[in-house]
């Protein structure tokens, strides 16, 4: 074992959770911040283009979702338990099996999407001109996916080694590129012809192929205590295994997240185009949270990993304890001073009334609520990191059952309105990060016997 690994084991958990944690919420609050940017790009071209976004936005998730959250969760819980059982021959096959599994995801995801993309946008509310305009941007997003996917994996693959700060800077240099261009190609600049929300797709696309190449290079170089080798290119299906039976489960967790998202999103389409204009700002919002504390999850998913990987199950649950709260006290902060300051950051998104009153309605009930998800979520990639997967995805499954059947009943039985829909939603948000932290209290990463 190398000295930095053992260091990893060995330091106080706190102090490596907040050193290891802020490069890469820095670097995904940026990233957030580019979703927002282009929000407020496309604000620039009308209602209908802001309704055509909110129906992409949940495949645009997905994709991101799938490869730097479920895969890219199991590829550093695999990379890190080999790397804290001291075994880097196994560490170092595992890249290349991590990389086979990226493509083929985004080449299925392709598929799917060519087979019955347009009937989800239909289903989620889409027609006419939105329809059109998101059935563009998706044309150009899923082709381009695979150069997504194989950044969510390289950077994990960096992160599993406990190497946070240069995936880091090369997410911020993608915020770079990815913000000018979206801003010439949305709008139009500098002898560029508009080519709508479409532009949003393409900058997200090669502002990817540029950062994977940049990864990619720097693992071949030596950048890390594993290398990218070509010796090593020898496939096994039990290093499949090992990075699958966390992955296909994890994939669980966003795509019913994801589904979650369509359900709420087609029962608000049902109120109009305002309200789903309102209601892809407020999501777009709630999406600010997931980076934040997908930079916290990083760090706990290589820590509790490497802990498990050495046996020491103690030192993995004082790990997701710390980092737990640390996750409630960031994302409660961050949805209480959004409800607060709803008045001042809305309007900036767009100047319709009621497209106005929808996002600020959306963010009232579920930004005190934040933190309960924040609790989840940290958890779920602490979870990634011990290999065990089955109390997250309840959790996601009770989520989605709740706001989507309590949202139906608010709505349709009850007569609350959109009022009904975000209720149903917070609620459900709280259930996620309780089960959760439940479970790990009870021992859910300890081994049976000792339970």
């Amino acid at each position: 074992m190398d000295d930095r690994t053992r260091k990893f084991l060995q330091d106080p958990p706190l102090r490596l959770l907040v050193s290891m944690a802020t490069p890469n919420s820095i670097a995904f609050l940026i990233q957030a911040g580019v979703s927002l940017t282009e929000v407020w790009f496309v604000g620039k071209l009308g209602l209908t283009s802001l309704a055509a976004i909110a129906l992409v936005f949940p495949l645009l998730m997905l994709n991101q979702a799938l490869s730097g959250g479920a895969l890219g969760g199991a590829v550093a819980s695999s990379i890190s338990r080999a790397m804290g059982a001291g075994d880097i021959d196994r560490a170092e096959r595992l890249i290349w099996h991590a990389l086979a599994i990226a493509v083929t995801g985004a080449v299925v995801l392709l598929g799917i999407f060519l087979s019955v993309g347009e009937i989800f946008l239909v289903f989620l509310g889409g027609q006419g001109e939105s329809l059109e305009q998101a059935m563009a941007y998706c044309l150009v997003l899923f082709p381009g996916a695979i150069l997504i996917w194989l950044m969510g994996v390289l950077a994990a693959i960096f992160r599993g080694t406990g190497e946070m700060l240069f995936p880091a800077k090369m997410m911020i240099l993608s915020a770079c590129i990815q913000v000018p261009l979206s801003a010439m190609l949305i709008l139009g600049a500098f002898g560029i012809e508009s080519i709508g929300i479409v532009g949003a797709a393409v900058s997200a696309v090669v502002a990817s192929g540029i950062v994977s190449s940049l990864l990619a290079w720097n693992m071949a170089k030596g950048r890390l205590p594993i290398r990218l080798r070509k010796v090593r290119l020898k496939f096994e299906r039990a290093l499949f295994d090992d990075i699958l039976g966390v992955a296909l489960p994890a994939s669980l967790s966003p795509l019913l997240t994801v589904a979650n998202i369509l359900i709420l999103t087609a029962i608000v389409a049902r109120f109009g185009e305002t309200a789903l204009a309102g209601y892809g700002i407020g999501s777009r919002i709630e999406f600010l949270l997931t980076p934040l504390i997908f930079g916290l999850g990083a760090a706990m998913t290589a820590l509790v990993g490497l802990s498990v990987g050495a046996g020491d199950i103690a030192r993995a649950e004082h790990i997701g304890r710390i980092g737990g709260v640390l996750a409630v006290c960031v994302a409660g902060a961050i949805g209480v001073g959004l409800a607060l300051s709803a008045d001042v950051w809305i309007p900036l998104f767009s100047s319709d009334p009621e497209t106005l009153d929808a996002a600020r309605l959306y963010i009232y009930f579920l930004g005190p609520c934040f933190a309960f998800n924040g609790l989840g979520l940290s958890l779920y990639f602490a979870c990634q990191g011990a290999g065990a997967m089955f109390w997250p995805i309840f959790a996601t499954i009770i989520r989605i059952v709740v706001a989507g059947a309590g949202a139906l009943l608010l709505t349709r039985v009850m007569g609350f309105g959109l009022s009904g829909v975000y209720s149903a939603a917070a609620l459900a948000m709280v259930l996620y990060g309780v089960i959760i932290a439940a479970a790990v209290r009870m021992g859910a990463w300890r081994p049976v016997s000792t339970q």
